[in-house]
């Protein structure tokens, strides 16, 4: 079966990076385009079995994207999935309203790129899966029934001995369910061999009787005493031969349902520990994000300015995204009605700041935040490329930037905006003191509390 193939449409290298990722390991090639321009001129040529589409990029954004993909007749067909930070029932009824079949978050989980991959049609339905059958094996040079093979005779099943999607056995597990097959086989010929050498000898035992009798007793018909001998024995033998096929059938099924037992505990298993990772996954989620909150709170009571102004406002950056866009940029949008409602007179001061993340990859295909258990001297890299990477024009998106430049003719020169950004230099929230049980959660915590970008309202001296 030949393998689906995905184009990711994203203007940010690590997002595009971070995506792939969770795609390959579902078998799934990818290619990747920078912008929507890009993604309309890889289309021209190539055919995808899916799209993953951004919402905010340099030129035309995701939604005009979707909109000229589905005009097109050749490429209408192709499934698009908005890969964007934005949400809400009003948007996503917006992108379905243009052709997209929904939106799957920046913030993703395996589970909800599996989840993605099944809806796309990128991954087979284990309902489809075809159920092994039953068909003989091989043991001691004999044939015994009840082996499980695949599909195709004479090679196993893909799937294993189980049902569904039960992962194969191990060699060792292998190794062992063949020694047993072969001790329970040697025990059912020895008791086969064994029966039979006696009922033998009874045989034996009554015909020399017959022939050793006393020439004075009347002599037994040559036919119907033998025949009044034997064949009950014969019947008897047919009999025992008769019952050991039935154990041996009844064994055969009792070890194919050990393994289905086996195969779904498995699975069971396996289900119960993705579970339990997801669950880790998000309470240190909750926690980071009550962190972040409870610190923002504290830095705006704290920088609040006299007089009812709008004061302050405190907004996180996730990593990996440009400190002026997305939420920052509706949040400047009402920091600036605030003030414009009040009469402020002065300048808005937008500053940003970057934390220092413990981070895991290279420089090749670029980094992401380390596992929340991995520990922070195993970290390659604590610090935060991306923005070290980023001028200072492309800090600001086309609308922050369109934004920016017409607030002093919106206000009538009452209300200006200065943009700053300091880096790592003004951490507000302290990192953790580097110990060997310090973790890489703990760490980006505190990380992910100082990337930020901060609003404040300074008012002109009267």
């Amino acid at each position: 079966m030949a393998r689906k193939r995905a184009l990711v449409v994203d203007d940010s290298k690590s997002a595009r990076v971070i995506l792939s990722r969770m795609l390959e390991k579902y078998d799934v090639e990818v290619d990747m385009a920078e912008s929507a321009e890009q993604a309309i001129e890889y289309l021209n040529g190539n055919r995808p079995d899916a799209i993953f589409m951004d919402h905010l990029m340099p030129g035309m954004d995701g939604l005009q994207a979707v909109k000229a993909i589905k005009s097109n007749a050749l490429t209408a067909t192709i499934p698009i999935m908005m890969y964007t930070s934005q949400e809400g029932e009003l948007y996503v009824g917006q992108a379905r309203a243009l052709g997209a079949m929904g939106v799957l978050p920046k913030q993703v989980r395996p589970v909800d790129v599996s989840k993605v991959l099944y809806e796309l049609h990128l991954l087979p339905d284990r309902r489809d899966t075809a159920e092994p059958a039953l068909a003989p094996v091989e043991i001691d040079g004999s044939i015994r029934g009840g082996g499980v093979v695949g599909p195709a005779a004479g090679r196993p099943s893909p799937t294993g001995a189980g049902i569904g999607d039960a992962r194969p056995p191990s060699a060792d597990w292998g190794r062992r369910m063949e020694a047993a097959v072969k001790e329970q086989s040697a025990d059912i010929r020895r008791f086969i061999v064994a029966s039979l050498d006696s009922f033998a000898a009874r045989i034996v035992s009554d015909v020399r009787e017959i022939t050793a009798a006393p020439a004075k007793e009347p002599p037994l018909p040559p036919v119907a005493a033998p025949t009044r001998k034997v064949w009950p024995w014969a019947a008897a033998l047919l009999a025992v031969s008769a019952i050991a096929a039935t154990c041996a059938a009844l064994w055969t099924l009792s070890r194919v349902e050990l393994a289905r037992a086996r195969a779904e505990n498995a699975a069971q298993a396996a289900a119960n520990v993705e579970v339990q990772r997801s669950s880790r996954e998000l309470a240190t989620t909750v926690k980071d994000l009550t962190a972040a909150l409870a610190a923002s709170t504290a830095l705006s009571a704290s920088t609040a300015p006299p007089g009812g102004t709008a004061g302050s406002r405190l907004e996180p950056v996730p990593y990996g995204e440009i400190p002026f866009d997305r939420s920052r940029l509706e949040v400047l949008r009402e920091f600036l009605a605030k003030l414009t409602s009040q009469g402020f007179h002065g300048v808005v001061r937008v500053t940003s700041t970057s934390g220092q993340f413990c981070l895991t990859g290279n420089s090749t295909d670029g980094f992401v935040p380390a596992s929340a258990t991995l520990p922070v001297g195993k970290c390659d890299l604590i610090g935060n490329p991306y923005e070290d990477s980023t001028t200072g024009q492309q800090r600001q998106s086309l609308a922050f930037a369109n934004l920016v430049a017409g607030v002093r003719q919106r206000s009538a020169g009452t209300i200006s905006v200065a943009i700053e950004n300091v880096g790592g230099s003004r951490p507000a929230s302290p990192y953790p003191q580097r110990t060997e049980a310090l973790t890489a959660g703990d760490w980006n915590r505190a990380a992910a509390s100082n990337n930020r970008v901060e609003f404040v309202a300074e008012p002109n001296s009267p």
